[in-house]
């Protein structure tokens, strides 16, 4: 069932609307950064944890979870000793490789001219201590 605040459109700035939810799922970053190792391929949990610095365990457990129960990713556990367990995007996940790819891309592009604009804010904020 669909709220009443999205019972005309979806409207992400509503609090009760549910595509605030989903917005927040995909926004987070560490959303993204598994999105965009998955579009490669299956992945096994110790890759995948390898692959995204500063990740604890715990967290990525949390996400990837959380990205299992929206059905984004699957989960394939192994029966081995030691178990193996693999991860893959399912079909709904893959719609999101080019919305995240493209932000992904335009971090690397645009990221000298943010490191420049953070240098001129925190010489002006410096500058305006100095002068106060």
């Amino acid at each position: 069932m669909v709220s009443k605040a999205c019972s005309l459109a979806p409207n992400v700035l509503s609090a009760q609307c549910p595509t605030r939810q989903a917005l927040d799922l995909i926004a987070d970053k560490w959303t993204t950064l598994l999105i965009y190792l998955l579009s490669k391929g299956k992945q096994r949990y110790g890759d995948l944890h390898r692959q995204v610095g500063g990740i604890s365990q715990k967290m990525l457990t949390q996400t990837l979870r959380k990205l299992e129960r929206d059905g984004l990713v699957t989960r394939h556990v192994y029966p081995e000793v030691p178990p193996r367990t693999e991860y893959e995007l399912t079909k709904l996940g893959h719609t999101l490789i080019g919305p995240l790819g493209a932000l992904c891309e335009w971090a690397g592009t645009h990221l000298s001219e943010l490191e420049q604009a953070r240098k001129r804010y925190d010489h002006l904020q410096k500058k305006a201590a100095l002068s106060a």
